[in-house]
């Protein structure tokens, strides 16, 4: 296929399509919000041209419950735990066995319901649903297709404005539902020896699946919806949504249609476990059926896949015959009853329902209301607090750092952001396997404060923590001799030195160009590697200038 992915949508842009001179390329249009009720900021039709092809994007995601058994089972859940070590009478589907409900199963499904502002139903059904696979030993995966356990919900995220995390559009994804349902098995496909093996140990595990009304148009919109609700979960512990252990597994459909007329015919792109593929999976699939449809072709109602190293999707299975699951109720599980402090009997034991009252009064603080706070706390930009939350474990290490040095939390989020996140980036590493621990980051900075060192030798002495050879920051000052200059003197007969050398930018100082000041102050820093105060030569520099 020609066409390479697309670029993300851009907050405000609503991602539809023209045809240009250089081909496929994007529009700023607002035509969706006529054609199909899109939310959060989109640009007025009025105010921008025709474009001839709107995108649609609905999600379906499935998040692993966090919990130490499964839905239906006793049986443990652990990740990479040897194949079939972990499969009950019941998950392995012998006669006779019966499925008994998870209770935290349950108190998860409604966490996360109140969590994104859902309804919850205070009684649902359990339904089976019918298809044959190899690693579905029943033959039907028991779910909520009737009555789910909590409806009607919405979820606010964020997106950048043309890339720039300073320019942030609020937008509104609307939550169908969210169900329980029971996981699969996993089937392990041996190319070498052209056979299929079968894992159960996944077969039974508890699942919420969070269905996301069709509300996005870009694959940078359906990327930031499911990183927010990926820490939604995270910091309810509903979830521990890692996505790299199948904890978090995203369906995208996907089709573009003509503004004001009916959607096109979508496509479903299954099991995208990474919110980087997530991303160029949609994209590229805006675009192949754009072009499919320019090209006089037709878009079939198929499942595809994304291949990572190809970058783009791939037909698994057509579903022009639609799929009979033959739904029907679960004659083994009552209804789910679900109660609130005005509907609870008086004379019923509190440990022996779920009581959507008490769970709602201990909810933790959302992602939402935490950046609002490390924002009123601490006096940093909101696009540092996203930054924060988005990477596991940054929040604590930047607050630990503040509570350990004197320096403002505002100088502090630079060296946090800029100096340890970068190289942790740069080498692949998380915050918790950081070679500099906050205490050791916060006794640098210190220095820093105190002035005992420069920002300039503070990066060297950076430089050499990385290395990870146990020094504390003193150490490798003494060590390096990187202490800041305290004889005025000789700091003085630096600074004649290097304006003795330059005379061409002393006089175009004294013409007026200040800003060639800062290349003076540079050289004077080079000549005492660091080991002078920036504000102190500027100072000197400019008191022997107009001498």
């Amino acid at each position: 296929m020609a066409a390479a992915a697309a670029r993300g949508c851009g907050g405000v842009w609503c991602q539809a399509w023209q045809r240009g001179a250089r081909g496929l390329a994007l529009a700023p249009c607002g035509q969706r919000a006529v054609a199909s009720n899109a939310r959060g900021g989109v640009v007025p039709p009025e105010k921008c041209g025709l474009a001839p092809w709107v995108p649609v994007v609905g999600l379906e995601i499935h998040a692993q419950i966090s919990s130490n058994s499964k839905l239906f089972s006793g049986s443990q859940v652990q990740f990479a735990a040897p194949p079939n070590s972990l499969v009950s009478f019941f998950d392995a589907s012998l006669p006779g066995t019966l499925p008994v409900l998870n209770r935290r199963c349950v108190e998860a499904a409604v966490m996360t319901g109140l969590a994104l502002n859902c309804s919850i139903n205070k009684k649902s059904l359990f339904d089976r649903k019918h298809y044959f696979y190899a690693d579905l030993p029943a033959g039907y995966q028991i779910t909520q297709q009737r009555v789910p356990i909590a409806v009607n919900g919405n979820l606010l995220y964020s997106v950048c404005i043309d890339n720039k995390m300073s320019q942030m559009v609020t937008k509104t994804v609307r939550i169908k539902q969210i169900q329980l349902e029971q996981d699969s098995g996993k089937s392990l496909h041996d190319d070498t020896r052209s056979q299929t093996l079968v894992d159960l140990n996944r077969a039974g595990v508890g699942l919420m699946e969070v269905v996301m009304e069709p509300d996005m148009c870009c694959g940078e919109e359906a990327a930031a919806a499911v990183r927010e609700l990926q820490l939604i979960l995270q910091t309810l512990g509903s979830s521990q949504a890692v996505m790299a252990e199948g904890q978090l597994r995203v369906d995208a459909n996907v089709s573009v249609h003509h503004p004001g007329e009916p959607y096109g015919v979508r496509t479903e792109v299954k099991n995208i476990n990474s919110l980087r593929f997530l991303g160029k999976a949609v994209d590229y699939e805006i675009q192949r059926q754009i072009e499919e449809l320019e090209n006089g072709g037709t878009i079939l109602n198929e499942t595809r896949a994304f291949d990572s190293k190809l970058g783009c999707t791939v037909p698994m299975r057509d579903k022009e015959g639609k799929q009979d699951y033959r739904f029907m109720p679960e004659p083994n599980l009552p209804p789910l009853i679900l109660y609130d402090t005005k509907s609870l009997p008086a004379n019923m034991n509190h440990q022996q329902v779920v009581n959507i009252d008490w769970i709602h009064e201990r909810l933790p603080d959302l992602p939402s209301v935490k950046r609002a706070k490390l924002v009123e706390q601490y006096g940093i930009l909101p696009e540092h607090s996203f930054t924060l939350l988005n990477e596991d474990g940054l929040t604590e290490f930047f607050e630990n750092v503040v509570n350990q040095t004197q320096m403002k939390p505002k100088k502090v989020i630079g060296w946090v952001l800029k100096d340890l996140l970068s190289y942790l980036k740069q080498h692949s590493l998380t915050v918790k396997e950081s070679p500099v621990s906050s205490f050791v980051l916060a006794d640098l900075l210190n220095l820093l404060e105190k002035k005992e060192i420069s920002s300039t030798a503070a990066k060297q002495v950076l430089a050499e923590l990385w290395k990870g050879e146990g020094k504390t920051p003193l150490d490798i000052v003494k060590e390096k001799k990187l202490e800041l200059i305290q004889d005025q003197k000789e700091l003085e007969e630096i600074c004649q030195a290097v304006i003795d050398g330059h005379e061409n930018e002393v006089m175009a100082i004294k013409a007026g160009n200040q800003r060639v000041l800062n290349k003076l102050i540079g050289l004077v820093q080079r000549e005492t590697r660091g080991r002078s105060n920036p504000v102190l030569v500027k100072q000197l520099l400019e008191k022997k200038l107009s001498e």
